[in-house]
């Protein structure tokens, strides 16, 4: 398969320190890069066990922050795009242009950390929007992994989040969203199936040690471009990460059983830049403190 996994999700947020202090606070861990982006934005990046989450903030003038102004103020504060990860980027590119996915240039891509002085590259395509179902899809080539994002200082490795478990795309055309993301991306659907009692058809789709999970509404009709939604981490211990959180003031729900055996889960109502976050546990919950 010419994709290894998801390398990171962008969550787009007006002002990066309060998002960083946010993220900080539900992830229990500290950012592991901090640094100006190009074309006039703030980046920072936690690093979990199997991709990371970047926050990107305009800061100044220049292309980049201009449309990312542009869609914070139509789309607001949350999941703006994803970024899957290749071994071969000139390769993952012939193959995206024959399969219509009309792919941008390949370009090149560098990153000065602003707090040890490190520098990392990456080569990156865009899958062209129309192609992509109005989602902004990256597919890059990096020279080399992210330094994990520690545990915070007094946060129990139980109660901080390990990894990201899915990502949650809405879709009015489930049909569409199997061809890209199977038939072209070449990811693995593992489940497609309905819920009549949730109102919802369900189409899981693994990407290395991640899960696409697309949703499609049984009662919406209404034709509607994608829409990347939110967020599901992975916690070793529901309880003791919900504890966490209570105590530092956020709004969550109790811990309750997943739809899948042997699962719990609770969700971050609210607070944070946006993006509809739910906790999981699973049986297999791994700690990469």
């Amino acid at each position: 398969m010419m994709l290894a996994g998801l390398d990171h999700v962008v969550v787009a947020v007006n002002a990066i320190d309060p998002a960083i202090e946010a993220y900080r606070t539900v992830l229990g861990r500290a950012p592991c890069w901090r640094a100006a982006g190009e074309g006039g934005v703030a980046v920072a990046m936690f690093a979990l066990a199997n991709l990371s989450v970047e926050l990107m903030a305009p800061v100044d003038d220049g292309p980049v922050a201009e449309r990312l102004r542009k869609v914070l103020a139509v789309e607001g504060e949350g999941l703006v795009s994803l970024a899957f990860a290749t071994g071969d980027l000139t390769a993952a590119h012939r193959r995206f242009a024959r399969v219509g996915l009309s792919p941008e240039p390949i370009v090149q891509g560098d990153s000065f950390d602003a707090f040890t002085g490190r520098t990392r590259s990456w080569r990156r395509t865009r899958i062209a929007a129309a192609a992509a179902s109005g989602l902004r899809l990256f597919v890059l080539e990096r020279d080399h992994a992210l330094p994990p994002s520690p545990v915070d200082h007094g946060v129990a490795p139980e109660a901080a989040v390990a990894s990201v478990d899915h990502v949650v795309i809405t879709t009015s055309d489930p049909e569409r969203a199997a061809a890209l993301f199977g038939a072209r991306l070449g990811l693995n659907l593992r489940l497609d199936q309905s819920f009549p009692d949730l109102g919802e058809r369900l189409q899981f789709f693994r990407i290395g040690d991640a899960i696409l999970e697309v949703s499609t509404s049984l009662s919406q009709a209404e034709e509607r471009p994608d829409r990347l939604f939110g967020l599901a981490f992975g916690v070793p211990d529901a309880e003791a990460a919900r504890a966490r959180l209570l105590a530092r003031g956020l709004d969550v729900s109790p811990v309750r059983d997943g739809r899948k055996a042997g699962t719990k889960v609770f969700t971050v109502r609210k607070g944070v830049a946006g993006a509809p976050l739910l906790m999981l546990q699973s049986q297999g919950a791994r700690n990469e403190a």
